[in-house]
């Protein structure tokens, strides 16, 4: 299974280290074998000598250049960093990235090889307007993205539950991961409001092979604690 974790906007790179330490610590001691990404705030990237895969939550689809307030593949290399997230929810609703940008940042890091985590979900007002317009809006997100890429990762992330506490039935995500799988065989993970106290149950899910972990990720003994039920429930 695949166990991410988006600190978007929080820690310094003095607490993503001592983080990232006690995470690898953890994986270490414990001999987990399950994948463990952490994507950390751009300025927190550097040099971890770690296992634990460290990605970017964005960066601009060029070498370098004058693109005001954005990274370049420069700047990740300095850091040997080959995994990137991609189409998060925030990045498309509150910055207004469109599919076209998307796709151009898809493709400029894909012929690059990066391990690319690649976001899809739908608004609160999509999901209620029925099951076949909200897959129909989720759809559209796959325009343009070369599903069968071999370093992809795709994760569903109802945007109406990230940070909101509130949480589709545990039904409602099999059933939509379910219909995404027919769409790309990638590994699939579900992110939105999911904390130490609903993972197990998450993870448990046919179709489900991971979560991306946001506020409740912020708390490394809580996310060694889902890495812990993704170990158990592989091993049994």
């Amino acid at each position: 299974m695949i166990i991410a974790a988006n600190l978007k906007t929080n820690f310094t790179r003095k607490e993503t280290n001592a983080y990232i330490a006690e995470l690898d610590n953890f994986v270490k001691s414990n001999s987990v074998s399950q994948e463990v990404l952490v994507f950390p705030a751009p300025s927190s990237l550097d040099d971890n000598a770690t296992d634990i895969v460290v990605g970017t939550q964005n960066a601009y689809p060029t070498k370098e250049g004058a693109f005001t307030g954005e990274l370049g593949l420069v700047h990740l290399e300095e850091f040997s960093i080959k995994t990137i997230l991609i189409g998060h929810s925030e990045r498309r609703h509150i910055f207004g990235e469109t599919q076209e940008l998307l796709v151009k940042k898809f493709n400029f890091y894909k012929d690059l090889g990066f391990k690319i985590v690649y976001c899809v979900g739908e608004p609160l007002a999509k999901r209620e307007a029925g099951k076949e317009e909200m897959m129909e809006y989720i759809s559209a997100q796959y325009e343009g993205i070369d599903t069968e890429y071999e370093n992809l990762i795709i994760a569903y992330e109802p945007v109406w539950a990230i940070g909101t506490g509130l949480t589709p039935t545990l039904e409602d995500i099999e059933d939509v991961h379910t219909a995404l799988k027919e769409k790309s065989k990638a590994p699939l993970l579900y992110g939105g409001s999911v904390k130490v106290t609903n993972a197990k149950e998450v993870l448990s899910l046919n179709n489900v092979d991971g979560i991306l972990v946001g506020s409740a990720a912020l708390y490394a003994e809580h996310f060694c604690s889902m890495i812990q039920f993704a170990q158990e429930i592989e091993n049994n």
